[in-house]
């Protein structure tokens, strides 16, 4: 079934009424949104927010599926959502769009980022037969210099922490 923008407008208008509060009163500013909306329940088959990235995966994005989680504390706050598709009365007579700062957490919003990569101990080796010298985890099979075997690798300092890249 498709979805159309009627159904996603009647939708939010709906949730508003039930809510206490309005939609956008900008008509193209909220088409936009609706579009939006329309769009994304189209692409990932729930409607995520059109003013943030979604992953794609329902339960990674279940906090921002319209309405989202963060609206009412935003509303309450700031007298609208992020998106500013919900508003208060108020920002609803004063036709006001203001920014608002993000309420998502990080983490939720770029996971693959929040989460900082585990250091990586590295030494530095060296050939005791030839003087080579390499800093990696654990020393080679075979120096690409002498040829002597790993046994000839001795540390030359405490491990030394160093990010993955």
């Amino acid at each position: 079934m498709s979805v159309t923008v009627e159904r996603v407008r009647q939708r939010a208008e709906a949730d508003a009424r039930a809510h206490g509060i309005y939609l956008n009163p900008d008509q193209g500013f909220l088409g936009d949104l609706i579009e939006g909306l329309r769009k994304n329940e189209e692409r990932y088959g729930y409607p995520s927010c059109p003013c943030r990235p979604a992953t794609g995966f329902f339960d990674k994005d279940r906090d921002i599926i319209c309405p989202c989680d963060y609206r009412d504390p935003d509303v309450a706050e700031y007298g609208q959502c992020y998106c500013s598709l919900y508003v208060d009365k108020k920002t609803h007579d004063s036709g006001e769009n203001k920014s608002i700062p993000e309420r998502r957490p990080p983490e939720k919003m770029f996971p693959e980022e929040a989460k900082a990569p585990k250091p990586i101990a590295r030494r530095l080796w060296y050939c005791r037969q030839c003087g080579y010298v390499v800093f990696r985890e654990e020393p080679p099979y075979v120096c690409p210099i002498c040829r002597a075997r790993r046994e000839f690798f001795s540390e030359l300092s405490l491990p030394i922490e160093h990010r993955a890249t």
